[in-house]
């Protein structure tokens, strides 16, 4: 069997000029990274999308993920090739890859097999160095507030209340907490620092959900970094840091256009992390492909009750989209793991654990169809899938919920294995029976907003936290920010705050943390449970196994 970037590699590419032409962009409007990677300008993209109706956007998400593999981006690009197969003109939306990932455990992003978008070594190292830009503005920031305090401190700036740390994009635990400013009062005052991972940084949140550069820098002055001594709120305007920073991003902020392996056009743009922020891709990218094509597919990250939640509840409720369908992925192996199976015997029959493990899939469909959201189910078939176990999920599906549940294959086949699922899309999102509202109203206050994510997506009975933790909820509400969203950062395996509890739970309580504002991104993350900014390498990285052979890549999947 061929490993990812061995298909990805035997792939004969369009010029990248040939793909814009597909969906109506002239060469004249393309800024090319090579042959086969491209920006489109910003004044194109403005005036082709002034009198043209938007096309359907669909989502596609998942149930929670499992080490037994889930392939959301998988089937994204496998149903934007096979929605063009069958005669409509889609566009596939993602997330630009992190390094960090990448090296460390769960590998690249940019789909699998006969579905993905290439190409695959560039778009997973480095691609337009949009990561870097990010990475640059946010410490040019944390440089910009040392400096000031260096040199006298006119805001009044507490040292021990300084909020904004560092940023790289790797893992690296040993640059979770540091000190800084170590060696004499020419370098600064020695303080307590530290690094996160790029895409957990508020600039990567900001940039993703910035309409365009001017909003972008409105955002990136808004950011909070730090507090007086009278506690007042420190923001990177008050640095006089947003024009610089918006200057590092000025090309960043076009959208990155490649192709499918099928030659389907795809905007690959932005990648905040899931939990710490909302987990989807740039709107400049979405908003793009909305007036070039008929069809955008996209996804969320991780599960609907992290993913499919911010996606709607934030993403969607800022930028003014309006989803006309979405897709819940799920196999046959997570849904018995999700049963109780243990990883090493997912491969025998088993539809006792399968039936209850359905419980997590039928609770993300409940979840969704709350947002107004309609839903097809695909299974993303592997071979050790029995007939027996693909009928159950199709009449547990039907029977409960009346709705279609499509076996696909398109990691195999390509667009190919997602025809039927491309049939049941379109379908149902020219049916036009989408009615889209966001879980909660903005007047609502932030606790109420976290309770009713946590009573309505997770199933909990109730959402709890110490005093201090409710003493800033207040605050926040009272310093003008309870119109904002909520952003839950918690595990993604469970719809609890218990990654071991599986399935469907019952009967818990979600405990939150801490809260965080995150004014320049517009939202505040709920943080329930132990959630890293800055992650750790595995015992055996993925790192390990990549190398350069004869020029190319190897070991990157």
């Amino acid at each position: 069997m061929r490993s990812d970037i061995e298909i990805a590699r035997a792939a004969t590419l369009k010029p990248i000029a040939d793909i814009a032409a597909s969906i109506g962009v002239p060469e004249e409007a393309l800024q090319p990274y090579g042959r086969f990677i491209a920006k489109i300008e910003p004044d194109f993209l403005r005036e082709a999308g002034a009198d043209r109706r938007d096309g359907k956007l669909i989502l596609v998400t998942a149930i929670n993920p499992t080490p037994a593999g889930e392939g959301k981006t998988t089937t994204t690009v496998g149903l934007g090739d096979a929605l063009n197969r069958i005669g409509k003109k889609a566009i596939v939306c993602l997330r630009e890859p992190s390094l960090g990932p990448c090296f460390g455990m769960k590998g690249g992003a940019a789909g699998g097999g006969h579905a993905q978008v290439v190409p695959m070594d560039a778009i997973n190292l480095h691609f337009t160095g949009d990561f870097h830009a990010i990475t640059s503005a946010h410490n040019l920031l944390a440089a910009m507030l040392d400096n000031h305090i260096y040199w006298g401190n006119a805001l009044g700036i507490d040292q021990r209340r300084i909020a904004w740390k560092r940023a790289i994009d790797m893992n690296d635990r040993a640059l979770r907490e540091v000190v800084v400013g170590l060696g004499g009062p020419s370098n600064g005052f020695p303080h307590e620092d530290g690094f996160d991972i790029t895409v957990a940084s508020e600039v990567m949140a900001a940039f993703c959900l910035a309409a365009d550069i001017d909003d972008l820098e409105r955002r990136l002055g808004r950011m909070v970094v730090a507090h007086t001594y009278d506690r007042k709120p420190v923001t990177a305007a008050d640095l006089k840091a947003e024009g610089a920073m918006s200057a590092l991003l000025k090309e960043a902020i076009k959208p990155n256009l490649v192709q499918t392996l099928e030659g389907t056009p795809a905007f690959v743009h932005g990648g905040p992390f899931a939990n710490i922020a909302h987990g989807c891709n740039s709107v400049v990218a979405t908003r793009a492909a909305l007036k070039l094509a008929d069809y955008v597919v996209t996804e969320a990250g991780f599960g609907a009750d992290l993913g499919a939640e911010k996606f709607f509840d934030i993403k969607c409720r800022k930028a003014g989209l309006k989803p006309a369908a979405a897709v819940v992925v799920a196999t046959v192996r997570a849904l018995k793991m999700h049963g109780g199976v243990a990883k090493d015997a997912l491969g025998i029959e088993n539809l006792a654990a399968l039936k209850a493990g359905l419980a997590n899939l039928a609770r993300h469909i409940a979840n969704i169809h709350k947002f107004g959201v309609p839903v097809v189910v695909a299974v993303n078939r592997f071979t050790a899938d029995t007939e027996a176990e693909l009928d159950l999920v199709r009449r547990a599906v039907g029977e409960r919920f009346g709705l279609t549940a499509v076996a696909c294959d398109h990691w195999a086949r390509g667009g190919a294995g997602a025809e039927p699922l491309a049939h049941a899309v379109a379908a149902l999102a020219d049916a036009g029976e989408g009615q889209f509202q966001p879980l909660y109203p903005d007047e609502l206050g932030l606790w109420d907003k976290t309770r009713a994510i946590a009573r309505e997506i997770y199933g909990a009975d109730d959402v709890v936290a110490d005093h201090a933790v409710r003493e800033k909820f207040r605050a926040l509400d009272a310093a003008g920010y309870g119109a904002l969203p909520v952003c839950v950062a918690k595990t993604q395996y469970s719809f609890s705050d218990d990654p071991s509890r599986l399935g469907a739970p019952t009967g818990f309580t979600v405990t939150v943390k801490d809260v965080r504002l995150r004014a320049g991104a517009g939202f505040v993350v709920a943080q329930m449970g132990d959630i890293r900014t800055m992650p750790g390498l595995p015992r055996r990285p993925a790192a390990e196994r990549i190398r350069v052979v004869d020029g190319e890549i190897e070991g990157l999947f």
